[in-house]
């Protein structure tokens, strides 16, 4: 038991009984009162940064519908991936919180695989979520990813970047949540895949089996290579979520091809009727993604699957205003930082909005294009003694037409 100690030293800092306040003796130490109060602040700092366990308890966990308000502030329109990533999310973090039952029901892992356009906002919803969630994040592009032994990232480099992103806390870990992005590069390049050796593509897909479905797996703490004297951690991948998101550029054929031969005659006519032909990503399903390439084994272990619609002139036009970090939001306050009370015409948003549909590159046309109009008031105003700056639509056409040698090459 702890006991006041007028001899002896602490044995952190080293200081004599004399040279404190207070020595607490335990078994085979003892401590000063200055060191106890440095300890306590160091907790106290560790809980507020979150790096502590994901705790959480059934009456603390986001209801579905709480989760989708949330994205609403952050994400415009995407009603139905929303809806989808709010039910999986709290299945998946309900499931975290099962107690042990005599009926001996385990609830599986639900993995999501999201599919749209560039720029529809696949990594943003998903960012989004871990914010709510307040647990370790981590996203990785699939693109990088090779075969074991093959030049390029091997799968586990995946589990590094949520490990490092959970400040290496082992448990935190195994409760967060990776992105994977371009999972469609990593498709079979083709239908006989024992022509060559698909090192990017079908050895990528066999090498994620483990991770998504749930296995112990040696994790080399700062990436890279494996090699035989390197210290590895383990990581149980059972409760990480994992979210796939992926253009799928070209899927739209095959699913036009599916609906226009699954039935035939009188009744075919009226399928063909009902049929939006302007988002043919809404009737994906899970043989799209295999005849794209994915392998079943894959598909099987991403059994949550969504779509993201294409964003009209309307979606264009909010996304740039209304969200909580929109992009002007963004800018006005990079300028409010400096003293500048920055706005715009109406006009321009307008204007922004005619060149991101031109570009098609989506939300992230929107930033590119509003970079290349701000860049020299961002460059000038800082040393200049303005306060006010208002963004005119002849100022915006004028920086534009200028960028005739960047990437926002207008005609």
């Amino acid at each position: 038991m702890a006991k006041f100690n007028n001899n002896g030293s602490c044995s952190f800092c080293g200081r004599s009984a004399k040279e404190v306040g207070m020595l607490i003796s335990g078994i085979n130490g003892a401590i000063c009162d200055e060191c106890i109060q440095q300890a306590y602040e160091i907790v106290k700092e560790e809980a507020a940064t979150g790096k502590k366990n994901f705790q959480m308890d059934r009456q603390e966990l986001p209801r579905p519908g709480d989760i989708k308000t949330f994205l609403d502030q952050y994400v415009i329109g995407q009603d139905a991936a929303k809806r989808y990533l709010s039910v999986a999310v709290y299945n998946h973090y309900k499931r975290l919180l099962q107690k042990a039952s005599a009926d001996d029901v385990e609830i599986e892992k639900s993995n999501i695989i999201m599919v749209g356009a560039t720029g529809t906002g696949k990594t943003l919803l998903a960012r989004t979520i871990a914010k709510l969630l307040k647990v370790p994040f981590a996203i990785v592009d699939a693109t990088v990813l090779t075969e074991a032994g093959y030049v390029g990232e091997d799968v586990e480099s995946i589990l590094t970047r949520l490990l490092q992103a959970a400040d290496y806390d082992v448990e935190a870990a195994q409760r967060g949540i990776v992105f994977i992005d371009e999972i469609d590069k990593i498709a079979r390049k083709g239908d006989n895949p024992s022509l060559t050796r698909d090192v990017s593509g079908e050895g990528v897909q066999q090498g994620l089996l483990k991770l998504l479905e749930g296995s112990i797996v040696n994790v080399p703490p700062q990436g890279g290579r494996k090699h035989p004297e390197q210290k590895l951690i383990p990581v149980d991948t059972k409760n990480i979520l994992f979210i796939c998101g992926g253009a799928f550029d070209g899927i739209e054929k095959k699913i036009a091809q599916r609906l226009n031969t699954r039935v035939v005659g009188y009744i075919a006519g009226k399928v063909a009727e009902r049929v939006d032909r302007s988002n043919f990503l809404q009737y994906i399903t899970p043989a799209d993604l295999k005849s794209f390439g994915l392998i079943p084994e894959i598909i099987g272990r991403l059994p949550v699957l969504t779509y993201l619609e294409p964003l009209d002139r309307q979606a264009l036009r909010s996304i740039l205003t209304e969200p909580k970090n929109s992009i002007i939001k963004q800018y006005v306050k990079l300028f409010e930082m400096d003293g500048i009370r920055l706005s715009f015409e109406e006009g321009v948003y307008e204007y922004i909005v005619d060149q991101a549909l031109a570009f098609k590159l989506g939300a992230r046309g929107l930033r590119s294009i509003v970079e290349a109009i701000m860049i020299d008031a961002m460059y000038s105003l800082p040393s200049e003694k303005k306060k006010a700056f208002k963004v005119s639509l002849d100022y915006a056409k004028e920086k534009l037409e200028r960028q005739e040698n960047n990437h926002l090459r207008i005609a």
